[in-house]
């Protein structure tokens, strides 16, 4: 019996050596297998595909667990007359007809023929450099193409990550500051984790011979962009191109994913999605991943890959940091988030509190009768103007900007607005008392917040009778008088 069990135990033992063996055997097949391909180069293409190219903000299909193909990618160059915002339009220079350029999605290995198409219909020659490409001037050198004519290269993809793509043609910086750039992204073996939205965002800088929001067909301003005096700077080539009807959208509990990139050509972008902290950050569009992360850096000529869950609804503002960008000159987006409130996460407003530092006791809200005057009445016409530019200046400029213009998407212009020259009492109210809730003006709908202002019976008539005989407006004479009558109407 025992000489029985002992044969057992020595078969037992020499199977478990065997197999130990063999699984020593396959491991390191596998590790030399991953060692030739860690050898970008090496990895072999099994078949030709057409690219799958897409215009912002949308991105192509994920590759998944698609092997190495040769990528036909055929890009079509287009110098064409476009928006900028409300009145003001712009030659941008394309590549596939919007700014930024269509996205491109490959993985490590992939052998991309490029196919760039000058239509001939163009003036400019031009070029692209894919900062994805090893080999000189990212494929600029071998891309130099005029009107009426394609050129064709190759390259492969040896290194995964998001990266933008150029115009290089002198002079470079006007190529760029025109809307030549897009976003190329190589993701790894065996690709991305899934997600439940991906959106293409492309910050830019623009640089016109007139000031912002001066309307017509801007020029572009050589000096202004050496200079680096941006008169906008934008996601997706103009004013607006994220926001209402454009807005990005998502569901609460759905993941998102933003490819980021800056074409600049002269600004860094400081990229932050207002309410929202990103779990994961690749930064710079690389390998490394930083976590947590309020806002990130984003050079120009540089991209950032960024996820994060969408835990309750509402509307979530997508901002260069830079602030004044944001609600001065166009980088400003949103992302519109339906579904179920979690009151554990926010609450939302919970009460409207009088704070007072005088004391615990119950205060009441001060009223315009106890406002002191900040100067003396104006005795003309000529004096209201002159006060009420002063109190416009200190108090309404920050919002409605210094033309009336108002910020797009946040708060409505003064200028030649059918809203204001309609009801002078409603005016002279929402001064008085503020104003909430959506309003329609120029035909454009708002839905920001005017709290009421602290002025004067003297200093409401001055601002008003400012706005009203400036920018187009209807040239009407705002009274104290008419103040008094309608703050004392119930």
């Amino acid at each position: 019996m025992k000489a029985t069990q002992l044969k057992l135990n020595r078969k037992t033992a020499l199977k478990g050596a065997i197999l130990f063996i063999a699984s020593l055997v396959m491991v390191s097949c596998f590790d030399d297998t991953k060692t030739t391909y860690d050898d970008t180069v090496d990895i072999p293409v099994n078949q030709e595909m057409i690219a799958e190219l897409t215009s912002p903000p949308h991105v192509p299909t994920p590759v998944g667990r698609r092997k190495a193909k040769k990528l036909v990618v055929k890009m079509e160059i287009l110098e064409k007359e476009g928006t900028m915002t409300d009145g003001v339009t712009y030659m941008y220079w394309t590549f596939g007809g919007t700014v930024p350029g269509s996205f491109i999605r490959t993985r490590v290995g992939d052998e991309v023929e490029f196919h760039l198409q000058n239509h001939p219909d163009n003036k400019l020659p031009h070029n692209i450099d894919l900062h994805a490409v090893n080999g000189p001037g990212g494929g600029a050198e071998s891309s130099f193409v005029v009107p009426g004519h394609s050129k064709v290269f190759s390259f492969k993809t040896l290194n995964p990550g998001l990266y933008v793509y150029h115009c290089a043609t002198a002079p470079v910086g006007m190529h760029i500051a025109n809307g030549m750039y897009g976003l190329i992204l190589v993701e790894p073996a065996g690709g991305l984790p899934e997600v439940d939205k991906e959106y293409y965002i492309m910050q830019g800088d623009f640089y016109t011979k007139g000031a912002n929001g001066e309307r017509g067909l801007q020029p572009f301003d050589m000096q202004k962009a050496v200079n680096e005096q941006a008169d906008y700077v934008v996601f997706n080539g103009k004013v607006g191109a994220l926001t209402g009807d454009n807005a990005l959208t998502a569901k609460v509990g759905e993941t998102v994913r933003l490819y980021v990139g800056n074409g600049g050509p002269g600004l860094v972008s400081s990229f932050h999605v207002i309410g929202e902290i990103f779990d994961r950050v690749n930064v710079e569009g690389g390998s490394l991943v930083n976590e947590n992360v309020q806002t990130t850096l984003i050079p120009a000529g540089g991209a950032a890959m960024i996820e994060f869950k969408v835990d309750v609804p509402g509307t979530f503002i997508i901002v260069d940091h830079s602030i004044f960008r944001a609600f001065n000159k166009g980088a400003l987006g949103m992302l519109k988030v339906e579904g179920e409130e979690d009151k554990k996460i926010y609450s939302g407003e919970i009460r409207d509190d009088i704070y007072l530092p005088e004391g615990p006791g119950i205060q009441s809200m001060p009223t315009t009768d106890e406002i002191i005057a900040s100067e003396v009445p104006a005795k003309s016409f000529e004096e209201q103007m002159e006060f009420g530019k002063q109190t416009y200046m200190q108090t309404c400029f920050a919002c409605h900007q210094s033309e009336g213009q108002g910020i797009p998407n946040a708060f409505p212009p003064l200028a030649k607005s059918d809203y204001l020259n309609a009801n002078v009492d409603r005016a002279i109210g929402t001064v008085l008392h503020g104003l909430t809730g959506e309003i329609t003006v120029n035909g454009e709908k708002y839905n920001s917040v005017m709290t009421r202002q602290m002025l004067s019976p003297d200093e409401i008539a001055n601002v008003l009778t400012y706005v009203y005989n400036s920018w187009g407006n209807s040239g009407k004479i705002i009274t104290s008088e008419m103040v008094e009558k309608v703050k004392n109407q119930k």
